[in-house]
């Protein structure tokens, strides 16, 4: 049934399953090489054995066609028998004319079967048969070659008891051999999964200390240069970056907090003071009028670009291969609409890979700033673009020293600046887009007054 979970049916963890499948793996392979190895050296035992069997009929029946024998001849230690036959563990007993075994030369206890009397009375000599015999529960391989003129025959006879016996020590060992392998295995393969999965389980019990407290502040296990290290390593910066990004988004969420709290109590006492509107003078009722305005649009302002630099924190835009100077003259020209001041690009025509919003916002930011810091608007706001550099030159009352490091951060107005429009994250934005793209936002004093803003792309 679907959603059904059955207790027993669960995969065992990693502890269980790398020690069993090196086990069954070593087995399969000590199986296959067992079995290839027992069946080799068997047919050749079996091979080798058959091959005796037969030189020794073979050079029996040659002698007994080539000599006239008699079944005395194979009785004594230096007979054909000692010669010929025990070298190659095959006996020989010989049968009188009536088919018995002639007394003195039995070696087995093998009675003669029928079709030897036939044999013993044959006139031609070399006649063979040749069959398999089992007596006293064991088993024989028999030859009887003809000694002809009815004299007799010779009997061969090959044991394969031994055989059987030996190929059957020879299955024994193959059997704990493999059995061996597989417990070598399958505790090899514990202590590597041990190996592996301890630092697995510290990862698992971190994740979740993270997952059910929230700190991020956790110290990872990130030892070893195989994938459960790098996995460790690439965690620990994960964790790192989340708690950067929660103590950026902290501080936004303060310093927004600070911000807003001026205008807004601003706007709650001119708020307050709306309802004796009627009864004010003409020119107060127009100032709080245009002070209630100014303080609407600088939150609006605030808020616009609070939006903006978490959009660009966020960074969902995909970079493109973009020529520059085209983002640069397009921004130009908005700025120029904007304000009516005289702006110049100089640039070339280097292509770079950015995101094309953010990169026009950063640029705008930069020409908003030099235009506001030069209200009289007398002089020319100059924008060079070299490389993946852009620099905006204007000739406004310049930066102090003091200043000159803190100009990107958050909220931060210059003493100077305290009395213009604006909420101090204008060059926020420009340093976030820097960054997200490799690069760097700078700010110098320019020579004969005025500041030198911009910032670089990384490759």
């Amino acid at each position: 049934m679907p959603g059904l979970r059955l207790p027993w049916l669960r995969m065992p963890g990693l502890r269980t399953t790398v020690p069993l499948a090196f086990a069954a793996m070593a087995a399969l392979i000590a199986v296959l090489i067992g079995a290839l190895g027992y069946r080799a050296a068997a047919r050749l035992i079996r091979d080798d054995e058959t091959a005796d069997f037969t030189a020794a009929v073979q050079a029996v029946h040659q002698q007994v066609v080539r000599e006239k024998l008699f079944p005395g001849d194979f009785n004594g230690p230096s007979g054909l028998s000692e010669e010929l036959l025990r070298p190659i563990r095959v006996t020989a007993q010989s049968l009188d004319a009536n088919g018995a075994v002639l007394p003195g030369t039995a070696r087995v206890d093998l009675p003669p079967a029928p079709g030897d009397q036939g044999l013993a009375r044959a006139d031609a000599p070399g006649r063979t048969t040749a069959d398999l015999r089992r007596a006293h529960g064991d088993t024989y391989r028999v030859a009887v070659v003809s000694l002809g003129g009815g004299r007799g025959a010779v009997q061969l006879v090959q044991q394969l008891g031994d055989t059987e016996h030996l190929l059957s020590v020879l299955r024994l060992r193959t059997v704990a051999v493999v059995a061996v392998v597989a417990v070598g295995a399958g505790g090899v393969g514990w202590l590597f999964a041990r190996r592996i999965t301890g630092r697995l389980l510290r990862l698992t019990e971190v994740a979740e200390l993270v997952a059910a407290s929230g700190r991020l502040d956790v110290p990872v296990p990130a030892t070893g240069t195989d994938e459960v290290g790098r996995l460790g390593r690439a965690f620990d910066r994960m964790l790192g970056r989340l708690a950067t990004a929660r103590e950026k988004q902290r501080r936004l969420v303060q310093d927004a907090g600070h911000e807003l709290r001026t205008p807004l109590t601003s706007l709650r006492t001119n708020l307050a003071v709306l309802p004796s509107l009627d009864r004010l003078p003409p020119a107060e009722r127009a100032a709080l009028m245009a002070d209630l305005a100014e303080e609407a649009k600088e939150l609006t302002l605030l808020v616009e670009e609070l939006v903006a630099l978490a959009a660009e924190q966020k960074a969902d835009e995909q970079p493109i291969a973009l020529v520059l100077a085209g983002v640069v003259r397009e921004a130009a020209a908005q700025a120029r609409r904007r304000n009516g001041r005289e702006i110049t690009v100089d640039a070339d025509e280097t292509t770079v890979t950015a995101r094309p919003e953010a990169l026009a916002r950063a640029v705008a930011n930069l020409l908003d700033n030099a235009a506001k810091f030069d209200p009289a608007g007398t002089a020319v706001i100059e924008v060079v673009v070299r490389g993946p550099r852009v620099e905006v030159r204007d000739r406004g009352p310049g930066i102090e020293e003091a200043d000159l490091d803190r100009v990107f951060d958050r909220f931060f107005r210059a003493t100077a600046a305290r009395s213009l429009p604006g909420s101090g994250l204008g060059l926020a934005i420009v340093h976030e887009v820097a960054r997200s793209h490799g690069g760097t936002a700078f700010a110098a004093n320019r020579p004969g007054g005025g500041t030198v803003i911009g910032f670089t792309l990384g490759s």
